[in-house]
């Protein structure tokens, strides 16, 4: 077995681009109008503490009160090594631990990270990918839930904490003008970062790409505003293939194996990408600024491989060369384990 990493010390200050919190039960539910304040439940099965959207309750997190998590840390050795024992999820998790104040609250945080070398970092809540394909039926739903989120975020975190931690509100795209609104209620308190999860648009027509010059006015605004847009691994929707496969129907369960899952873990983040070339929205604001995060990199050496087959095929079909507007307009975030030098000789 190789070495873990260890502690060492940097010449340059350091950016965590993909940082989280953890949200209590009312992050979601405090700020929810009485008209939806059943949508949202946390309910107790069987001794545990679930959460229900729409009546639904969801596995996808397996304790949605985060009082008891896996220590930072834990997969370390699982993403570095690999697992040859075969090991469950929970035995990779190890002994979990009772969750702090750093996890909750910007204050703490604070103190944790300069405990760690941390200067600053992009801060992502978690409970967030919940929402959009479970009520993906109910747009008008998933605006009230999200903005109830960001709410929350907002009052406890806020956007901008000391120049120093950069929590990014939620942005849900379904009906184009709320979504401007949201994005410009969030700006006006200090948003530098948004976050927008890598999957077709739930509508009242059905999904739709968030690429799209139905939704160029939105992507207009994040350009005036000097806005980073955030796509942060989520759930995509993609469950429904693997079930299909499986010959099952669940939602997405990050924290059980499933090989068929794994094999096509970073499919989403691929289509994301190959639509912003597609469907053109990347050629059309040059200037807008669009990054991937918790997915490494490994996704686009295949993804630039495809494209240029499709576009040596049918360049027609592009406003431009999109391998190289991949490369030169997306932001990517390696994992540590996989280093940078194949991404620098792209």
């Amino acid at each position: 077995m190789g070495q873990l990493s260890h502690r060492v010390d940097i010449p340059f200050p350091l950016f965590d681009a993909d940082n989280h919190l953890y949200e209590p039960p009312e992050a979601m539910t405090k700020y929810l109008p009485k008209a939806y304040k059943d949508i949202v439940q946390y309910v107790e099965i069987n001794g545990r503490t679930k959460i229900a959207l729409n009546g639904h309750i969801s596995n996808y997190i397996p304790n949605p009160t985060f009082s008891v998590v896996a220590k930072p840390g834990a997969w370390e050795e699982y993403f570095k090594f690999g697992n040859p024992d075969g090991k469950s999820k929970r035995e990779l998790f190890g002994e979990p631990m009772k969750a702090i104040p750093a996890f909750f609250e910007p204050a703490p945080r604070i103190e944790k990270m300069d405990e760690l070398g941390l200067d600053r970092s992009l801060m992502f809540p978690t409970l967030a990918s919940l929402i959009e394909e479970r009520l993906s039926d109910d747009p008008l739903a998933i605006h009230v839930i999200v903005h109830a989120l960001n709410e929350w975020l907002h009052e406890v975190w806020g956007f901008n904490y000391k120049n120093r931690i950069f929590t990014t509100p939620v942005i849900t795209l379904p009906i184009v003008e709320k979504a401007i609104e949201e994005l410009e209620w969030a700006v006006k308190r200090g948003a530098r970062a948004i976050l927008i999860r890598p999957a077709p648009v739930p509508g009242f027509r059905g999904p739709r790409s968030f690429a799209l010059p139905e939704f160029d006015p939105f992507w207009e605004r994040c350009v005036e505003y000097d806005i980073f847009v955030g796509m942060h691994s989520s759930d995509s929707g993609y469950s429904r293939y693997t079930s299909e496969w499986d010959g099952g129907a669940q939602e997405m369960l990050p924290f059980q194996t499933n090989a068929m899952s794994i094999l096509n873990e970073w499919r989403p983040i691929q289509d994301a990408v190959a639509s912003w070339v597609i469907h053109g929205a990347l050629f059309r604001f040059p200037k807008l600024k669009v990054g991937i995060v918790e997915a490494g990199s490994k996704w686009m050496f295949p993804l630039l491989d495809s494209m240029a087959e499709v576009y040596k095929k049918a360049p027609e079909a592009f406003l431009g060369n999109p391998m190289e507007e991949i490369k030169n307009r997306i932001y990517v975030s390696p994992f540590y384990e996989e280093g940078i030098d194949d991404l620098i000789n792209l």
